[in-house]
Order: C-alpha cells, then sequence, then structure tokens
C-alpha cells in the first residue's frame, strides 16, 4: 500500500447524489447557455487532478508515487471515456462504476486528490440518473471522507462528518436545479403548444371572415342583381307583349349585365367596376340606381375624399339597401342622403314603401334574408354604427355612420 499523504486538508469532499442519464440533458451541463459550465467542470477536473498529482510527488518517495500517479492516470483516462459517453448520450454505467471505485481507492490512499471529487460528482450526476446516481455519488462522497479522516489520523471527526454534511447540501441544491430546469422546459413546451393552437385557432378565424366576407360581396352584387332582374322578367312576362314589358327586359338585361361585371370583379380583388373612379356622391347614386332608377341623392356637409374600405362599405350598403327597395318596398319615393361631419360620414337611404318590423324579420336562409346582416358586419367592423327604421306602413330608413379619415 502507498504511504498516506501528510498533506493539510484539502476542504470538504463530493456529496452523495443522483444524476441525470446524459450530460446533454443535464441542467448544469445540457447545451445552451449553461453548456459552458461542464466544460468548466471537466477543466477544472484536469488542472486539479495535475496540481494534486505534482503536490504528492514533491511530498512523497518515488515508490510511494508510482501507485498513487497510476492511479491518478486510471482515473484520468477514466473520466474522459465516461465524459465522451455522456456527451453522445450513450450509456455508461460499467464505465462510472469502475472510475468510482478507482476514485475511491485513489482519495483513501492520496487524500490530495480529494479536491477533484467535486468535478467526479458533476460528472457522475450528469452521466446517470435515479438510484445508480445516488449511490455511486454516494461512494465518491464516502470514500473521500474516509480519506480525510486518515489524514487526521482518526482523530479528527470534522474530516468525516464535512464531506457528508457538504454533500447533503450540494445534493439538495442540484436536484433543485435540475427539478427547476425540467419545469422550465415543460412550461416551454406548454407555451409552444398554446403559441400552435393559438396559430390555428386564428387560422380558423381568419377562413370564417373571409368566408362571411365573400358571402357578403356575393349577397350585395350578384344575389342582388340577379334577384331583381328575376323579378323584372317575371313582370315582364306577365304584361308581353305591352311597352311597359320591353322596358322590364332592358332592365333586367342590364341589371344582369352589370352582374356579370360584379362577378368578374369579384374574382379581380373585389373591385366595384364603374363605380371606382367617380366622386364618392356620384358612385353612391348610381349604386342606388343600379335597382332603383328613380333613386334621388342629397350631400349634407363638404364632401371628403374617404378610405378604400369606408368608400367599399358605403357602395356595398348603398346596393344592398337599394335592392331591397327593389325587391320589397313597392315605394314611390327612395332618396339617399350622403352626409359629411368632421370625423364620420354617414349614409341615410330612405323609401316610402310598405315599410316591416325589424324585430321580426325573417333569419338568413337559403331563401334569402342576408342583406341587413351582411350591411351591419360591414359598418360594424370597420367601427360604425348601424340601424333600421322601420314599420308596417311607414317605409324604411337604413342609416349608417362610419369613421371619417381624410387623405391628405
Amino acid at each position: 500500500m502507498p504511504a498516506t499523504d501528510t498533506s493539510t486538508n484539502p476542504g470538504p469532499a463530493v456529496p452523495p447524489a443522483g444524476g441525470s442519464r446524459r450530460l446533454g440533458m443535464d441542467p448544469l451541463t445540457r447545451a445552451g447557455p449553461l453548456g459552458s459550465i461542464g466544460l468548466t467542470v471537466h477543466a477544472g477536473f484536469a488542472l486539479l487532478l495535475v496540481a494534486s498529482a505534482v503536490r504528492y510527488v514533491m511530498r512523497h518517495s518515488p515508490a510511494d508515487n508510482l501507485v498513487v500517479l497510476g492511479l491518478a492516470a486510471a482515473a484520468c483516462l477514466l473520466y474522459a471515456v465516461v465524459a465522451l459517453l455522456s456527451a453522445r448520450d450513450r450509456a455508461g454505467v460499467p464505465w462510472v462504476v469502475v472510475l468510482v471505485a478507482v476514485w475511491a481507492v485513489l482519495v483513501v490512499a492520496a487524500p490530495s486528490f480529494a479536491w477533484c471529487s467535486f468535478a467526479l460528482f458533476f460528472l457522475c450526476r450528469s452521466a446517470l440518473r435515479g438510484t445508480t446516481a445516488y449511490v455511486l455519488a454516494a461512494a465518491i462522497t464516502l470514500a473521500t471522507a474516509v480519506g480525510l479522516f486518515r489524514l487526521g489520523s482518526g482523530t479528527d471527526v470534522a474530516m468525516l462528518l464535512g464531506p457528508l454534511a457538504v454533500g447533503t447540501m450540494l445534493t439538495l441544491i442540484y436536484d433543485r436545479i435540475q427539478r427547476d430546469a425540467e419545469e422550465q422546459r415543460r412550461l416551454h413546451a406548454e407555451v409552444s403548444s398554446a403559441q400552435g393552437q393559438l396559430a390555428a385557432s386564428e387560422r380558423r378565424a381568419g377562413t370564417i371572415a373571409e368566408r362571411e366576407r365573400v358571402s357578403r360581396e356575393i349577397h350585395d352584387t350578384v344575389t342582388q342583381g340577379l334577384a331583381s332582374s328575376l323579378l323584372l322578367l317575371e313582370a315582364a312576362d306577365r304584361a308581353w307583349p305591352d311597352t311597359a314589358a320591353r322596358d322590364d327586359v332592358r332592365q333586367a338585361t342590364s341589371l344582369l349585365r352589370a352582374s356579370l361585371s360584379e362577378t368578374r370583379s369579384l374574382v379581380h380583388e373585389l373591385a366595384s367596376p364603374g363605380l371606382d373612379a367617380a366622386p364618392l356622391p356620384e358612385a353612391v347614386l348610381l349604386a342606388a340606381r343600379q335597382y332603383v332608377p328613380e333613386a334621388r341623392l342629397m350631400v349634407t356637409g363638404e364632401p371628403r375624399t374617404v378610405s378604400p374600405e369606408v368608400r367599399h362599405a358605403l357602395l356595398r350598403v348603398a346596393q344592398s339597401a337599394a335592392s331591397n327597395i327593389r325587391l320589397h318596398a313597392s315605394a314611390s319615393v327612395a332618396t339617399v342622403t350622403l352626409g359629411f361631419l368632421p370625423d364620420a360620414v354617414t349614409l341615410d337611404i330612405y323609401d316610402d314603401g310598405a315599410g316591416f318590423d325589424p324585430a321580426a324579420a325573417a333569419p338568413p336562409s337559403d331563401a334569402g334574408g342576408y342583406g341587413l346582416r351582411a350591411m351591419r358586419q360591414r359598418v360594424e367592423q370597420l367601427g360604425g354604427l348601424f340601424s333600421v327604421e322601420s314599420a308596417p306602413g311607414e317605409g324604411t330608413v337604413v342609416a349608417a355612420q362610419l369613421p371619417l379619415e381624410a387623405e391628405t
């Protein structure tokens, strides 16, 4: 047996503890911001091993040096093998067991090497997990405590209890760090999952909104044009061959052409052909007269340029309201009032027709009923206000107010 190291106490040794299965998953040595800690531990082990070996050689005879230095070299090689296996996520339990056994003999024979037990503890924790890690780390601590106790000639109890106490504290600290790291990974996974669900929800909401938008566009253009054309053709069929029937056919033909044009515009960015270039008052009147040729226009306030979104909504509301007048009101007077306020633009469409009870209006169905809902959605999506005032036999007023932002 080599001679006992007579050097001074090198300090508390490594504690018993468990560990994770691999270096890459360990909270102190996995890749990322904390990955440098693992490299520091390995570099510290190499530095302390060399320093301890030099110290031992300087204090002991060549005969004693041979065995101790052989054990130190074997421990160094085994440490490197375990570190590489851990970094590559490969099980290395037999290698760790041999490393701990060699290290136990070394530290009992030469307590000068007890400082390196810290690095060995962290390697054990990062390379293994569960009961095996705790048992092997406990063996490291116990061997270190025995070596230091021998250094004190078996009379200094602090040398025996110190490493055990420090080991317990470090084990608790390390376990807490590991739990916190696992909790952080769990929370990160939950946040990622929630973000994915939110993105999917936004995609679904966007799809629904787009469907509703296209539905409104089709209703306010093609559907209403076709419905008005059908009404005119039915009237012409009943009155044929009177002159009025021919007028109805010509008007139906005009509406069908307009519907065809609107259909094409839906394919090309949902533009409003024939209405985009005209000033807003004129465009609103043209939109209403597509369905009510006798419609009149009144403008209050100073006309101002409005955003494309507001302009588009006003034109569609005018078209939809005029189509309803044509289909349902049997009105003799239809007046469109366009008003410009300091911060808003208003549109009122009045008719003196049959009127109806807005509260009793039929819900949307295959037979129709989408007009009022589509107009309200258009206006409210732009932050505006929409209302309908009507009563049976008293005519109808459709009113919309939209925020107005002048373009400079």
